[in-house]
């Protein structure tokens, strides 16, 4: 067994595992830790703990000190700092005429790298860029193309259900998404619907798709040719939360009914096709 505290820089970014060094901390501390770009600050979320030696990666960085008076001042010299080259950077952008959105500027804790993040529609030329930036900062600068979904994280915002950016709420990493999931649960196929304010698919597809595809094996599909009390039909629609099935039966002078699921027989399991409308959406997935 390993003893770790988990660090996370960000509010929402990935937590990291560190060693205490011999402190006891507790959630919410903030602390000095050491890291591969150097000294860095963040806050305790995982207190000391000990885990299996193996999920761990050896060797550990470890925790350098709590946050000091001095830590404090340091961190809001860098925030003035950040500020500074944003409203820099934004002009020499607009000066050199590139075809970039500059997102966040963070400044490393030891002051010795300045990190500008951007987004672009394709690849950018701005080795020109880093010249200007580093002749008026004196520091080494780094510039980094991210997606949409970064943007969105970084902002922030409230989606369609009107609460807080899952990114940047909770979600430590991106989880993959995909136009099944959103067929699966039975959603409108609507790309306006089903993606989130970044432009892609929402992240929230993937809280509870288990949940359906648990349940996708014990209804019958669409087209199922089935038995039930009442006799032999085909499944019109199917409502995996519920349960609920209604079927078409056999005999063109009856009504369609709903039954349960368990009431059911599967005589020939149904195909599912794709529909055009699903290969287009399908270029919204991986982007």
């Amino acid at each position: 067994m390993t003893e770790i505290v988990g660090v996370r820089f960000q509010n929402s970014g990935k937590v990291y595992y560190f060693s205490p060094n011999g402190l006891s901390l507790q959630m919410g501390d903030q602390v000095v830790v050491e890291t591969a770009r150097g000294q860095e600050c963040g806050v305790v979320s995982i207190p000391n703990r000990k885990v299996d030696a193996e999920t761990v990666v050896s060797p550990l960085k470890n925790v350098v000190r709590v946050m000091t008076k001095e830590d404090h001042r340091q961190v809001e010299q860098n925030e003035q700092k950040e500020k500074r080259a944003f409203h820099v950077c934004e002009q020499k952008i607009e000066q050199r005429g590139l075809k970039m959105k500059l997102v966040d500027v963070s400044c490393t804790f030891d002051n010795s790298k300045l990190l500008f993040y951007f987004t672009a529609d394709s690849r950018v030329d701005f080795r020109e860029l880093v010249k200007d930036l580093a002749s008026v900062f004196r520091m080494r600068i780094e510039l980094r193309q991210i997606g949409v979904r970064d943007e969105a994280k970084m902002f922030g915002g409230l989606g369609v259900c009107g609460r807080e950016f899952c990114c940047r709420g909770y979600l430590g990493d991106f989880q993959p998404v995909s136009i099944k999931m959103a067929k699966e649960q039975g959603l409108s196929l609507n790309p306006t619907k089903i993606s989130g304010t970044c432009g892609r698919l929402m992240c929230c597809l993937k809280h509870e798709q288990s949940v359906y595809e648990e349940l996708a094996k014990i209804t019958p599909r669409i087209g199922s040719i089935v038995k039930t009390p009442q006799g032999k039909g085909r499944v019109d629609d199917a409502n995996l939360i519920t349960g609920k099935l209604r079927i078409r039966p056999d005999k063109e002078d009856e009504v369609p009914y709903t039954v349960d699921r368990s009431e059911v027989e599967v005589l020939r399991e149904g195909r599912t096709r794709i529909t055009k409308e699903e290969r287009d959406l399908k270029k919204l997935e991986g982007k």
